[in-house]
């Protein structure tokens, strides 16, 4: 199956191809011919399946033979919960416009609001969204959502999640009823259902992330360790194993920042990104963590939504998530374009019940490996830790593995 056959016009198979992709993935097999015929979708897929293009290629398609918006308006609203993800679905609509040269915007807070202002002026004929910053822009009357063709809710779970849905609503209501609608989700959750059943019209439903199924090409580890050796454990890791690109996940803002400063102590520099940073900062430290100047990045879940990098080796929850189907979203990072993904998680005694809760939802057990020197008080229940390799051969080990990297 090529992108030609799923019936893409060729500048678009075109910047496709330049981009180096050459078969499309299942959900952009499954869901581009169903929104090109202008059907309704509901479709589940987690972060790294090829989602944003299933989207995004077709409703180029579909916005290249229509006329253009006319001022204040625009022709697809594309919905995000977060400011990274706008911005990073913004840049591949301009990756996959480059030979179109049709007109898109993206509008968030945490910005100067004038300049999105004057931007949407001569109108546009795709725009990305946080919901927030899109009623601002309708309220001081800059933009108009009553000529939307299309209306994209993107990762419409963590929208949930975020408290977003009386703007969602209050969004709808602006919207012509005569529109395509495509809602997409991590999970087919009751919530999403529900929803959707106000939202869509005679959808097809596209699925495929069969929910909460950890991706095979992970490696999962658990470290027993106790909560105060925490720190000194990740570090040791990061040095031993000579980790290079390594997401951490922290659960609190708080718990960042000071994670930041203890990798600091030890000679690793790291970055933070959450909600409390200015969205300057959390661009900055995301750009460097892309480029490598910034080897770990520390986030919290909601900041970390938007971060999609094709060959991250490496994702840490230095803390477990108080909801176990987060655990799948995390490590849903790595193991991704045909690499083997690395999940490692450090968990103290008080973690034992999400622990728990993460493997009846992913419904496997969890390798408990103890580092020497880090070896806990309280061993974890239900699996017996196994003990690491000695040092010298752990570490002969990964220099191999970071050179087959």
């Amino acid at each position: 199956m090529t992108f030609q056959s799923l019936g893409l016009i060729e500048p678009i198979v075109r910047a496709v191809n330049e981009l180096g992709y050459t078969t499309p993935t299942p959900i952009q097999a499954q869901s581009i011919p169903i929104i090109l015929k202008g059907n309704d979708l509901l479709a589940s897929a987690q972060t790294g399946t090829g989602k944003t293009a299933s989207f995004v290629l077709p409703l180029l398609q579909k916005m290249s033979q229509q006329p253009r918006a006319r001022s204040n308006t625009t022709k697809v609203l594309i919905l995000t919960p977060t400011r990274e993800l706008a911005a990073q679905v913004y840049d591949n609509i301009m990756q996959y416009n480059r030979h179109l040269k049709l007109r898109a915007e993206v509008v968030f807070g945490g910005v100067k609001i004038n300049p999105q202002m004057r931007k949407l002026c001569p109108g546009v004929e795709l725009l990305v969204a946080t919901p927030g910053r899109l009623l601002d822009l309708h309220q001081q009357k800059a933009l108009r959502l009553d000529e939307v063709d299309t209306f994209v809710l993107d990762e419409a779970d963590r929208m949930m999640d975020m408290g977003f849905i009386h703007d969602i609503k209050r969004i709808i209501k602006l919207m012509p009823r005569q529109r395509q609608t495509l809602l997409f989700s991590a999970t087919f959750s009751n919530e999403i259902r529900t929803l959707a059943k106000t939202l869509l019209n005679q959808p097809k439903e596209v699925d495929v992330a069969p929910r909460n199924t950890a991706v095979v090409a992970i490696k999962q580890l658990v470290h027993p360790v106790d909560k105060r050796k925490k720190p000194d454990l990740l570090s040791h890791l990061i040095h031993s194993n000579r980790w290079g690109q390594t997401l951490v996940f922290s659960r609190t803002k708080h718990g960042a920042n000071k994670l930041v400063k203890q990798l600091a102590e030890n000679r690793i520099h790291a970055a933070a990104i959450h909600g409390n940073k200015s969205q300057s900062q959390r661009t900055k430290a995301l750009a460097e963590f892309k480029s490598g100047d910034v080897h770990i990045l520390v986030a919290t879940d909601i900041a970390a939504r938007g971060i999609d990098i094709e060959k991250l080796p490496c994702v840490v929850n230095f803390d477990l998530p108080q909801v176990p189907e987060d655990y799948v979203h995390r490590i849903g990072r790595t193991g991704r374009a045909g690499e083997i993904g690395l999940a490692v998680s450090l968990v103290s005694a008080d973690e034992v019940g999400q622990l728990n809760a993460i493997e009846r939802v992913i419904n496997k057990k969890l390798d408990r490996i103890e580092i020497e020197d880090f070896e806990p008080e309280h061993a974890l229940p239900l699996n017996a830790p196994r003990k690491a390799a000695p040092r010298a051969s752990q570490n002969s080990n990964n220099r191999n593995r970071s050179r087959s990297r």
